[in-house]
């Protein structure tokens, strides 16, 4: 039937893409970037600071308006000054030993993250290292959370790829390494 095979390919789910990089992610063009914040969402240190900086103070004068965030949630602003046109802000949880339900929070993180991207229709994401810098969380139990939330939500977008941006080289060994064990197998 003519048009078939068109609309075959329209309601074929997008190629999703999950990878690691070095960079500033400040300096990515993609659809949003994700900000590591804390419950005010009106700046503080790390890669909270730095979008903030970079964004302007629209940034800020709209966080106001958002009366922060809890741990474990996520809220949605414009990029402003940023290459990136929107960012999704979110808070992770502050490490515990673990006793504090932590890894759930980190989870809900990207989990929330994702709906957001999700009911966007974004195409390109990207999400620091959340809570393992201040919040002392441990990058590689944070980087297997993340990359196994991300791989599980992201067949519920329309995403096709998602950016894990690294500030250490450390940091971009252990989400490399993941990702290489969560690939999945090719369809035969």
């Amino acid at each position: 039937m003519p048009g078939e095979d068109h609309e075959r390919a329209r309601m074929k789910p997008p190629e999703h893409t999950l990878h690691a990089i070095m960079a500033d992610i400040t300096t990515l063009t993609v659809d949003a970037i994700i900000n590591a914040a804390n419950t005010s969402l009106l700046g503080g240190g790390g890669v909270d600071g730095a979008i903030h900086r970079k964004a302007g103070s629209e940034l800020v004068m709209e966080c106001r308006m958002l009366n922060g965030c809890k741990v474990g949630e996520a809220k949605i602003t414009k990029g402003y000054r940023l290459p990136a046109r929107f960012v999704i802000h979110t808070v992770g949880p502050i490490w515990q030993q673990g006793k504090a339900d932590e890894d759930a929070l980190l989870a809900s993180c990207y989990r929330n993250c994702m709906q957001l991207a999700a009911y966007h229709q974004f195409r390109t994401i990207a999400f620091p290292a959340i809570s393992t810098g201040i919040y002392r969380f441990p990058i590689k139990r944070a980087t297997e959370i993340a990359i196994a939330t991300v791989s599980e939500a992201i067949r519920n977008t329309l995403l096709d790829q998602v950016i894990f941006c690294c500030f250490s080289e450390e940091i971009f060994r252990l989400y490399e390494s993941a990702l290489t064990r969560n690939r999945p197998l090719p369809d035969h």
